[in-house]
Order: C-alpha cells, then structure tokens, then sequence
C-alpha cells in the first residue's frame, strides 16, 4: 500500500469520504489458534494491497505511528509499558478470524498490557470504512468495545455486500442505547472521516501489507502459533 493510492470513497453512501466469547481451555485454544493463524496467514495474503511499496531506507520503525496519543484503547493500563496493537479492517475476513483468539488474549493479559486498534479499511472491502466510521461514532459516547465486538460478532451477516451497510449499523448504535442523533452526527462527520483517514494513513506511512497486522510496543509480529503473539508479550511484561 503506498500513499499514491489513497482509499476510494464508499460506495454510494452519504459518508462520501454475539455475546462475547466464553472462556476456552487453554490447551484447546493453543490448538486451534494454529489452525486459525494458519487460515489467518491465507487470508492475509489475499487481503493484501496489489502493489507493494518501495523498501524502507532504514529499518527503524517510528513508533509514533505505531500508536498515537488519541489511538483507541480496548484495554488501558496506564501503569503498564506493554502495549499490543492490531491494524485491523472491521470487513476483512482474517481479522475477524483471529478475534476470538485477540479475545482470549485480552482477557489472559487483563490489567497488565494496553490494548490498542487502529483503523486500516481496505480498499476492496466495500463497507469496511463505513464500519470504522460506526465503532469511531460509537467510541465517542464511550462504547468502543461493545461497537467493536459487534462488528466482529455480525461480520458475516453485513460484509462483503455492495449494498451500503448504513442501515445495519444504524441498527447497532441503537440496540447499544446510544444517543442516535449524536452517532448519526458523528458517523457522517468530517472530524469521524479525519479521524479514521489518519490511522490509515500511519499504516501506509508504516508500508503495512494488509490486515490484521499486530504489534507488541514497537515490534511487528509474524504469528504462525500462539506463541507468536504471547512470547513477545511475555518477554515485554518481564523487561518493563
């Protein structure tokens, strides 16, 4: 993905521009998160942005981009140095593959690392930005969480359609009980549109190729098992 490529507009939309999971035995998710990561990796590949971007002049990674002061936060442990970040799109399949799995992780690390999203909407996901658009309006009455696991919770439900999914998450924001005139505000905003369009635009300035794509602090990671993503952050808990 490179900046020459911005993101099309949504389709013919007026933005112009399901409970949670229970808890899993341990050695059962550590089996099926091989499986998932594996299906996770396919997707990703697919999901991936056409052209690649030119190759870095240096390999440091600026991890002012990787999250920002106003980035939104699942999880905030102020007293904590860890962070785990996901560049996600709301309608790529992968990402809501591995939700399950960025579930456990946030209820096996509660109160000891920072959990953070950024928005990455693809640009051959028809409503992915739309989606963004509705967890951002939802996150500004203090609700992220509840918008964000919905998303995931309903994807097969509304992604992948040409039609505008509007209506649908409309639908969301008032079985949340959310002051609808105020989302509705929100969702077709500029201010919604900026807010979104800047972390996309760290995930290309980042040279990102696709979602989901995670980070522990500073360090990208390439998971292929379970261990991928709890090492990292094992080994951060215990140098903080």
């Amino acid at each position: 993905m490179s900046a020459d490529h911005p993101p099309g507009p949504p389709i013919n939309s007026p933005l112009g521009g399901t409970a949670t999971k229970k808890k899993t035995l341990r050695w059962l998710l550590g089996v099926a998160v091989v499986v998932v990561l594996a299906v996770v990796a396919i997707m990703i590949f697919r999901d991936s942005p056409e052209e690649t971007p030119p190759a870095s002049e240096s390999s440091a990674v600026n991890s002012e981009l990787i999250v920002r002061e106003d980035s939104r936060r699942l999880d905030d442990v102020p007293q904590s140095d860890v962070t785990f970040v996901e560049f996600l799109d709301f309608e790529c399949e992968a990402c809501g593959a591995i939700y399950p799995t960025v579930e456990d992780l946030r209820e096996r690390y509660e109160g000891e690392v920072s959990f953070v999203i950024r928005y990455f909407p693809l640009d051959g996901h028809p409503n992915s930005r739309q989606a963004a658009h509705a967890v951002e309006a939802a996150a500004r009455q203090g609700e992220l969480e509840a918008m964000y696991q919905k998303m995931y919770e309903t994807q097969e439900q509304w992604s992948h359609n040409e039609d505008p999914q509007d209506d649908v998450f409309r639908g969301y924001a008032e079985e949340l009980g959310l002051d609808m005139d105020q989302w509705e505000e929100d969702y077709f905003s500029d201010e919604v549109a900026d807010r979104v369009q800047a972390d996309f635009d760290d995930a290309v300035e980042l040279q990102l190729q696709g979602t989901p794509t995670f980070f522990v602090n500073d360090e990208q990671l390439n998971p292929e098992s379970i261990e991928d993503l709890t090492d990292p952050l094992d080994e951060a808990l215990e140098a903080q």
